[in-house]
């Protein structure tokens, strides 16, 4: 069965649309917010004579997709096509004001995740949620999939390290979509307010080739713009922590978050141990040591030493490939090959200045520990994990809908 979208769904059925009559809609999207036509999500809802659009939001990277980076803003403007105040939740503030929630009374949720707790949708879904419930506002959720499909990996956030990359107490990697997620945030936070999620038809998140992205039938358009191919999204909830650290994330090559590398790296010494100490752990994929040279970014305009992690062919297993551990084990044989690495990168990140960035990432110490420990055995790390793990399969259990 073709797979329909939440908001294919909403356009395509007036029962679903009859509810949104007579109320001012607030959009939140950004570039990958699109019908199947490939019609952007603003452009479609506009073109429904009995809604009423009366205001958009943009998460970070902005409503169309255009800053590139981490810490870069978007500012608040009035869309030149239709009329109405697009307001940033990625520039003055981060948390829509009394002011934003008074020009709506429905907020229509239609955001692209890649299936990771730092992925910072999550966060904005979950202020948009404690928001709508402050403010009496209705939420309507245009669900979409997550890309990475159901397995869950890593470490639950620990109680004090909320941030803007930590929404909750979530693994790494969740195994749920944006809907399913807003359930689990109403339940967490004990919220209460009138949500519906719109879910999609015939979304399959264990069947191959996609295993949760439907491979040949949807165009892949990035949600961010250093999210370019489902490749990037089935490694994301690993290379994401590079971003903590002083490796090259592939940010200013053509395959960004698929690889990492440094000019002082000697990827084929790296990848030969990792295999002796966990090969397990790269089930699933191969590795390739390449070289590349960023044209911005960490590194930029040096020749980088790296290692190219292949999810695309016919080597991938999704049901074992476990990208958070793999690169968990990258850093860990860093530490046995160069001890004194400047691995840790100590800057600003996602505004906070007192934590770093690696911790942020993993929302806890505990995994730059174990790194840093050189006694610390791949097992140790697994002992860690899989109570959190089995944890977290067993709460979300209740808000799976597909």
């Amino acid at each position: 069965m073709p797979i329909a979208f939440g908001l294919d769904r909403l356009l395509n059925d007036p029962q679903l649309r009859r509810p949104l009559v007579g109320q001012r809609l607030a959009l939140v999207a950004h570039p990958a917010s699109v019908t199947a036509d490939l019609t952007h999500a603003l452009d479609a809802l506009a073109q429904q004579p009995e809604l009423t659009l009366s205001a958009a939001f943009g998460p970070q990277h902005g409503l169309r997709g255009d800053k590139q980076d981490n810490m870069v803003e978007s500012p608040d403007y009035l869309d030149p096509q239709h009329g109405i105040p697009v307001f940033s939740l990625y520039g003055t503030v981060r948390r829509p004001t009394d002011a934003m929630m008074s020009h709506c009374d429905c907020l229509l949720i239609d955001l692209q995740d890649l299936g990771c707790r730092i992925y910072t949708f999550i966060t904005t879904l979950r202020y948009l949620l404690e928001a709508a419930a402050a403010h009496g506002k209705r939420v309507v959720i245009l669900d979409r999939p997550n890309p990475a499909g159901r397995p869950v990996e890593g470490l639950l956030l620990r109680p004090g390290w909320e941030s803007f990359v930590g929404a909750g107490p979530l693994p790494m990697r969740h195994g749920l979509t944006m809907g399913e997620l807003a359930g689990w945030f109403i339940a967490e936070l004990k919220l209460d307010l009138d949500c519906e999620v719109i879910a999609m038809d015939g979304w399959q998140p264990d069947t191959a080739p996609g295993f949760g992205w439907p491979l040949g039938e949807r165009t892949w358009i990035n949600p961010s713009p250093n999210a370019p191919n489902l490749s990037m999204a089935r490694c994301y909830a690993g290379t994401v922590m590079l971003e903590g650290t002083t490796l090259s994330e592939g940010r200013g090559t053509t395959r960004p978050l698929e690889l990492f590398g440094a000019p002082d790296l000697d990827a084929r010494r790296l990848i030969a141990r990792m295999h002796a100490l966990a090969p397990d752990w790269l089930a699933g994929c191969r590795l390739r040591d390449c070289h590349f040279e960023p044209t911005f970014h960490k590194h930029s305009g040096r020749l980088c030493n790296g290692v190219q992690i292949h999810v695309e062919d016919a080597s991938y297993r999704h049901e074992i490939f476990q990208p958070w551990r793999l690169m968990a084990l990258a850093f860990k044989a860093i530490r046995a090959e160069m001890p004194d690495y400047p691995l840790w990168r100590d800057f600003p990140y996602e505004y906070e200045h007192d934590r770093l960035a690696i911790d942020l990432i993993n929302g806890s110490p505990l995994l730059r520990q174990w790194v840093d420990d050189p006694e610390a055995t791949p097992g140790d790390l697994d002992a860690l994990c899989a109570p959190d793990e089995s944890a977290w399969q067993e709460t979300r259990r209740d808000f799976l809908r597909y």
